[in-house]
């Protein structure tokens, strides 16, 4: 009898040891029907910027993988999970996830369907839901660039159904579309019967979309308009850095306009170009959740770092300018790594900002993927669900990243309807108050239009990832703090 009880206590004592074992990110011990699921809860428990903030991902809230498996049961579908464990929108605006990668992917280096039309939408004036479109630019090699239409021309409809706060998404994200045009009639926006008919096709944006150098007495003044923090373009970017090196650039102009944002490492290796100066030195610092930092700073604190650099990630050297003055033209469409580039230059450098407030966003995501260590290797065959949380807020070297609601211009200038001027011509009215301010030290300075119109939306804005600012890989060695 003692012999009978012995075993039993021995068979009890294994079976709790087993029990107590069972961790949760044992994948073994997960059912195929709930593996996407699962992949979303531990990639979001790790990396999640707001996990401390969202009860479902609390380390302590699943004591094993079984009761794990028993709450991602009770979601049908990935993205319902997802949205459950996200924080309030008020808080997040940005998480997203994909139910395939490869579109993910094109979207985050600028690839996407386009008809080469790039556009912001104004609500009308005395209006809260009629809206108008104007051209902002005309990408090279598109539909758009051999039809007639051009920077400065006013839409007010779509296929003949004038545009509101609540059609404006469905009208405009049609494969092919009629846009119907209007003039700018003394602030009027007035029909006049032409239209142009226009139609998307797959278009990777290269963002390095204008460059020049103006000659104003012995100052050389460089132009850069570019509109996206690409890393398959940073070839072009150093190129047209290596112009200016050669040209014997004294001043640089930035536009960033129209930049939404894009690839930290980018953003980082053009603030090298514009100075060149400090190589090594901190440009920005990641701040993430409490667990994440707490194993950055304990095991890898440098990885916490963006530093000036040297070389773009072919290893090319960069074309550095030494520059201890920028000016960089903004507006409301100007995000993310646009405002990160200003933000992390101004310990160094006078940025002299030109134009109107940015949008605000201080926060950058990264894509997880269904892998053992959330990168690109080893990715589970059985589904293409890839997620792009926010994982981290980024500050400047001295700790400062509150501007939540934008950067304020050290010159406040909107643009004109009335006069948007052409890119890259000198008298453009932003352009043309930076050479002035230049040439004559700050003394040439426009008015403001005499009428402005609230900002709604613009066509980077409403695609995914359009304000986007994100790492290029997931961060490695992460993956313990599941265990």
């Amino acid at each position: 009898m003692n012999n009978f009880l012995k075993s039993i206590l021995l068979v009890c004592a294994f079976a709790l040891l087993l029990f107590s074992c069972e961790d949760k990110d044992d994948v073994s011990q997960v059912p195929s029907n709930l593996r996407v699921n699962d992949f979303i809860w531990k990639g979001l428990n790790l990396y999640y910027y707001w996990q401390a903030d969202s009860p479902d991902l609390a380390d302590d809230r699943f004591a094993t993988q079984s009761q794990l498996n028993s709450f991602l049961s009770e979601y049908s579908q990935p993205e319902a999970l997802f949205e459950h464990l996200k924080v309030a929108p008020t808080i997040d605006r940005f998480s997203v996830i994909y139910s395939d990668y490869r579109v993910l992917e094109g979207l985050l280096q600028g690839s996407s369907k386009n008809n080469g039309v790039d556009y912001g939408l104004r609500l009308k004036s005395g209006s809260t839901t009629e809206v108008f479109g104007w051209v902002r630019y005309i990408l090279p090699n598109s539909d758009a660039s051999s039809k007639p239409i051009q920077r400065g021309d006013i839409f007010y409809a779509v296929d003949g159904t004038p545009l509101t706060t609540s059609n404006f998404r469905e009208l405009l994200d049609q494969d092919t579309y009629t846009l119907n045009l209007a003039d700018f009639d003394n602030g009027t926006i007035t029909p006049n019967n032409q239209s142009v008919t226009l139609t998307k096709s797959e278009y990777s944006e290269n963002p390095v979309y204008f460059t020049n150098v103006y000659e104003i007495g012995e100052k050389k003044i460089g132009y850069l308009v570019y509109n996206g923090f690409f890393s398959n373009f940073e070839a072009q970017l150093n190129q047209a850095f290596g112009q200016f090196a050669s040209q014997g650039v004294t001043h640089l102009v930035l536009d960033l306009r129209y930049n939404s944002g894009g690839s930290v490492t980018t953003a980082t290796r053009l603030a090298s170009m514009i100075t060149g100066q400090f190589s090594g030195q901190v440009f920005a610092k990641q701040e993430w959740n409490q667990k994440v930092e707490d194993y950055f700073n304990e095991n890898d604190p440098e990885a916490l770092l963006n530093k000036f650099t040297t070389s773009i990630g072919s290893g090319a050297a960069i074309n550095s300018l030494n520059l201890n003055k920028v000016y960089v033209l903004t507006t409301k469409s100007s995000a993310s790594a646009s405002e990160l580039l200003i933000n992390g230059l101004k310990p160094y450098i006078d940025v002299i900002q030109i134009g109107d407030v940015t949008t605000g966003k201080n926060v950058g995501s990264v894509t997880l993927y269904d892998s053992p260590n959330f990168g690109t290797q080893n990715r589970n065959p059985s589904h293409r669900y890839a997620m792009q949380p926010i994982v981290l807020k980024i500050v400047d070297k001295n700790g400062f990243g509150d501007y939540q609601d934008g950067l304020n211009p050290t010159i406040p200038l909107e643009e004109d309807f009335a006069d948007l001027g052409v890119l890259g011509n000198s008298d453009e009215p932003l352009l043309s108050t930076a050479l002035g301010y230049i040439s004559a030290n700050g003394r040439m300075i426009r008015q403001q239009p005499e009428r402005t119109f609230k900002y709604f939306k613009d066509v980077k804005q409403m695609k995914p990832f359009g304000t986007e600012m994100y790492l290029d890989e997931v961060p490695e060695g992460l993956i313990e703090l599941l265990k």
